[in-house]
């Protein structure tokens, strides 16, 4: 079940955004905006690793609250990742635990940290986080706009 939900998350940030459609309706003001980045890093072709985060903010705040992360690492089958933070300003320090990346389908590892939603943890505007893989020199960081 978690492996489906992951797989169809990864779909949707790769797969290209379709406009919505025009409507003569008025629209309301949503109270959130929700943001994904997304990195890959390392030489070679795919991500190796590659980092996803999933952020929310209300419009005009500097706050901005992580709903999820996921690391994602190509050409190997197992693995273990941590994610790590860094505010402006301040230095490194630890955003979840480490955790097993399982392989998918024997061609990539991946895992992830939180759930969708408004929950998860509140970081000022640009904010880094990082995916670290254990035994993995190279980072991939994304910057919360």
């Amino acid at each position: 079940m978690r492996r489906l939900i992951i797989s169809a998350a990864l779909a949707a940030i790769l797969a290209p955004v379709a406009t919505a459609p025009a409507s003569s309706a008025p629209t309301t003001a949503r109270p959130y905006i929700d943001k994904r980045v997304r990195d890959c890093a390392g030489k070679g072709p795919g991500c190796r690793p590659g980092a996803v985060a999933h952020y929310w903010y209300k419009r005009g705040s500097t706050a901005r609250g992580v709903g999820w992360v996921y690391a994602s690492r190509e050409g190997v089958r197992s693995g273990t990742a941590r994610w790590l933070i860094k505010k402006p300003g301040g230095t490194w320090k630890t955003g979840g635990g480490r955790k097993r990346a399982a392989g998918v389908g024997g061609t990539f590892a991946e895992t992830s940290w939180g759930r969708d939603g408004h929950t998860g943890p509140v970081y000022p505007r640009g904010t880094r986080i990082c995916i670290e893989f254990k035994g993995l020199s190279t980072k991939a960081c994304v910057t919360l706009k």
